[in-house]
Protein backbone atom coordinates (compact mmCIF):
# COMPACT_ATOMS: atom_id res chain seq x y z
CA UNK A 1 0.00 0.00 0.00
CA UNK A 2 1.26 2.85 -0.89
CA UNK A 3 0.91 6.89 0.26
CA UNK A 4 1.38 8.20 -2.81
CA UNK A 5 -1.80 10.30 -3.57
CA UNK A 6 -1.16 9.71 -7.20
CA UNK A 7 -0.71 5.98 -7.07
CA UNK A 8 -4.62 5.80 -6.74
CA UNK A 9 -4.58 6.90 -11.13
CA UNK A 10 -4.29 3.18 -11.99
CA UNK A 11 -7.90 2.16 -10.12
CA UNK A 12 -11.23 1.75 -11.98
CA UNK A 13 -13.57 4.12 -11.43
CA UNK A 14 -15.35 1.77 -8.95
CA UNK A 15 -12.29 0.85 -6.93
CA UNK A 16 -11.24 5.18 -6.99
CA UNK A 17 -14.68 5.34 -5.48
CA UNK A 18 -14.76 2.89 -2.73
CA UNK A 19 -11.12 4.47 -1.50
CA UNK A 20 -13.06 7.87 -1.48
CA UNK A 21 -15.26 5.90 0.37
CA UNK A 22 -12.63 4.75 2.98
CA UNK A 23 -12.04 8.63 3.46
CA UNK A 24 -16.17 8.97 3.98
CA UNK A 25 -16.61 6.43 6.97
CA UNK A 26 -13.35 7.64 8.49
CA UNK A 27 -14.64 11.22 8.40
CA UNK A 28 -17.92 9.91 9.38
CA UNK A 29 -16.53 8.17 12.45
CA UNK A 30 -14.50 11.59 13.51
CA UNK A 31 -18.12 13.44 13.01
CA UNK A 32 -19.41 11.41 15.30
CA UNK A 33 -17.08 11.55 18.33
CA UNK A 34 -17.64 14.95 17.87
CA UNK A 35 -21.62 14.70 17.92
CA UNK A 36 -21.42 11.66 21.07
CA UNK A 37 -18.46 14.19 22.84
CA UNK A 38 -21.00 17.49 22.57
CA UNK A 39 -24.05 15.43 24.24
CA UNK A 40 -21.18 13.87 26.79
CA UNK A 41 -20.24 16.76 27.62
CA UNK A 42 -23.81 18.22 28.48
CA UNK A 43 -24.17 15.04 30.31
CA UNK A 44 -26.40 12.95 28.44
CA UNK A 45 -25.24 9.80 28.83
CA UNK A 46 -27.92 7.63 26.59
CA UNK A 47 -27.22 10.39 23.35
CA UNK A 48 -23.83 10.11 23.88
CA UNK A 49 -23.32 6.20 23.84
CA UNK A 50 -25.49 6.15 20.20
CA UNK A 51 -23.09 8.35 18.78
CA UNK A 52 -20.03 6.55 20.09
CA UNK A 53 -21.55 3.69 18.84
CA UNK A 54 -22.16 5.14 15.50
CA UNK A 55 -17.86 6.03 15.73
CA UNK A 56 -17.31 2.62 16.40
CA UNK A 57 -19.44 1.10 13.33
CA UNK A 58 -18.49 4.02 11.00
CA UNK A 59 -14.87 2.91 11.61
CA UNK A 60 -16.34 -0.96 11.18
CA UNK A 61 -17.41 0.20 7.86
CA UNK A 62 -14.25 1.96 7.00
CA UNK A 63 -12.42 -0.96 7.47
CA UNK A 64 -14.43 -3.81 5.65
CA UNK A 65 -13.90 -2.18 2.26
CA UNK A 66 -9.96 -1.69 3.18
CA UNK A 67 -10.43 -5.54 3.76
CA UNK A 68 -12.22 -5.94 0.47
CA UNK A 69 -9.53 -3.84 -1.39
CA UNK A 70 -7.00 -5.78 -0.07
CA UNK A 71 -8.33 -8.90 -0.53
CA UNK A 72 -9.29 -8.04 -4.21
CA UNK A 73 -5.54 -7.63 -4.13
CA UNK A 74 -6.71 -3.57 -5.00
CA UNK A 75 -3.52 -1.16 -4.14
CA UNK A 76 -4.43 2.21 -2.49
CA UNK A 77 -3.44 4.54 -0.42
CA UNK A 78 -5.40 5.01 2.96
CA UNK A 79 -6.60 8.77 2.41
CA UNK A 80 -6.85 11.60 5.34
CA UNK A 81 -9.85 12.25 6.57
CA UNK A 82 -11.78 15.71 5.78
CA UNK A 83 -12.84 18.50 8.59
CA UNK A 84 -15.71 17.74 10.80
CA UNK A 85 -18.27 19.50 12.41
CA UNK A 86 -17.37 20.63 15.85
CA UNK A 87 -19.25 23.96 17.05
CA UNK A 88 -22.83 23.01 17.81
CA UNK A 89 -25.59 24.69 19.89
CA UNK A 90 -28.59 22.43 19.72
CA UNK A 91 -29.27 19.08 20.28
CA UNK A 92 -31.70 19.17 17.03
CA UNK A 93 -28.57 20.30 14.90
CA UNK A 94 -26.35 17.88 15.87
CA UNK A 95 -28.97 14.84 15.39
CA UNK A 96 -29.96 16.82 12.22
CA UNK A 97 -26.27 16.57 10.76
CA UNK A 98 -26.39 12.71 11.59
CA UNK A 99 -29.28 12.34 9.64
CA UNK A 100 -28.33 14.25 6.68
CA UNK A 101 -24.82 12.54 6.69
CA UNK A 102 -26.79 8.98 6.67
CA UNK A 103 -28.34 10.40 3.74
CA UNK A 104 -25.45 11.05 1.83
CA UNK A 105 -23.75 7.91 2.51
CA UNK A 106 -26.75 5.93 1.41
CA UNK A 107 -26.56 8.40 -2.11
CA UNK A 108 -22.54 6.97 -1.89
CA UNK A 109 -23.74 3.35 -1.60
CA UNK A 110 -26.03 3.43 -4.19
CA UNK A 111 -23.66 4.95 -6.19
CA UNK A 112 -20.90 2.99 -5.73
CA UNK A 113 -23.58 -0.09 -6.90
CA UNK A 114 -24.43 1.79 -9.96
CA UNK A 115 -20.50 2.22 -11.18
CA UNK A 116 -19.82 -1.44 -10.21
CA UNK A 117 -22.79 -2.81 -12.07
CA UNK A 118 -21.68 -0.15 -14.98
CA UNK A 119 -17.79 -2.10 -15.02
CA UNK A 120 -19.15 -5.34 -14.74
CA UNK A 121 -18.07 -6.13 -11.57
CA UNK A 122 -20.44 -8.33 -9.87
CA UNK A 123 -18.24 -9.15 -7.00
CA UNK A 124 -17.96 -5.34 -6.32
CA UNK A 125 -22.12 -5.02 -6.60
CA UNK A 126 -22.39 -7.67 -3.96
CA UNK A 127 -20.07 -6.48 -1.27
CA UNK A 128 -22.22 -3.49 -1.48
CA UNK A 129 -25.31 -5.22 -0.92
CA UNK A 130 -24.87 -5.12 2.71
CA UNK A 131 -23.99 -1.81 3.17
CA UNK A 132 -26.51 -0.26 1.26
CA UNK A 133 -29.30 -2.58 3.74
CA UNK A 134 -27.06 -1.22 6.49
CA UNK A 135 -27.89 2.67 5.12
CA UNK A 136 -31.82 1.96 5.43
CA UNK A 137 -32.02 1.24 8.88
CA UNK A 138 -29.33 3.78 9.99
CA UNK A 139 -31.30 6.45 8.05
CA UNK A 140 -34.38 5.22 9.66
CA UNK A 141 -32.69 5.06 13.09
CA UNK A 142 -31.67 8.66 13.06
CA UNK A 143 -34.72 10.04 11.28
CA UNK A 144 -36.78 8.47 14.13
CA UNK A 145 -34.18 10.21 17.02
CA UNK A 146 -34.67 13.33 15.41
CA UNK A 147 -38.51 13.09 14.91
CA UNK A 148 -38.12 12.10 19.35
CA UNK A 149 -36.04 15.43 19.71
CA UNK A 150 -38.51 17.74 17.94
CA UNK A 151 -41.65 16.11 19.96
CA UNK A 152 -39.65 16.40 23.27
CA UNK A 153 -39.34 20.31 22.55
CA UNK A 154 -36.73 20.54 24.11
CA UNK A 155 -36.79 17.97 27.34
CA UNK A 156 -34.22 16.04 26.74
CA UNK A 157 -34.53 13.94 29.78
CA UNK A 158 -37.42 12.35 28.08
CA UNK A 159 -35.61 11.81 24.89
CA UNK A 160 -33.03 10.36 27.00
CA UNK A 161 -35.48 7.99 28.60
CA UNK A 162 -36.79 6.41 25.26
CA UNK A 163 -33.24 6.31 24.15
CA UNK A 164 -32.47 4.16 26.73
CA UNK A 165 -35.53 2.36 26.21
CA UNK A 166 -35.70 1.69 22.43
CA UNK A 167 -32.33 2.23 21.32
CA UNK A 168 -30.32 -0.36 23.56
CA UNK A 169 -26.51 -0.60 22.63
CA UNK A 170 -26.10 -2.76 19.33
CA UNK A 171 -24.55 -6.09 19.81
CA UNK A 172 -21.33 -6.78 18.26
CA UNK A 173 -21.09 -7.11 14.90
CA UNK A 174 -24.37 -7.42 12.25
CA UNK A 175 -25.34 -10.77 11.31
CA UNK A 176 -23.71 -11.16 7.65
CA UNK A 177 -21.50 -8.05 7.73
CA UNK A 178 -18.12 -8.18 5.64
CA UNK A 179 -14.99 -8.64 7.47
CA UNK A 180 -13.03 -5.88 8.67
CA UNK A 181 -8.96 -5.69 7.94
CA UNK A 182 -7.97 -5.72 11.39
CA UNK A 183 -10.27 -6.53 14.39
CA UNK A 184 -14.06 -5.12 14.50
CA UNK A 185 -14.81 -2.98 17.34
CA UNK A 186 -18.60 -2.50 17.17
Amino acid sequence: MSSNKNSDSHLSKFHRLLVDQVRHEFTASHQYVAVAAWFDDQDLPQLARVFYEQSLEERDHAMMIVRFLLDSDIHFAIPAVDEIETAFSAPRDLVALALRQEREVTDQFQRLAKVARDEDDYTGEQFLQWFIQEQTEEVAKMSTLLNVVDRAEGNLFDVETFVARDMPSEDNGSQGAPGTAGPSVS
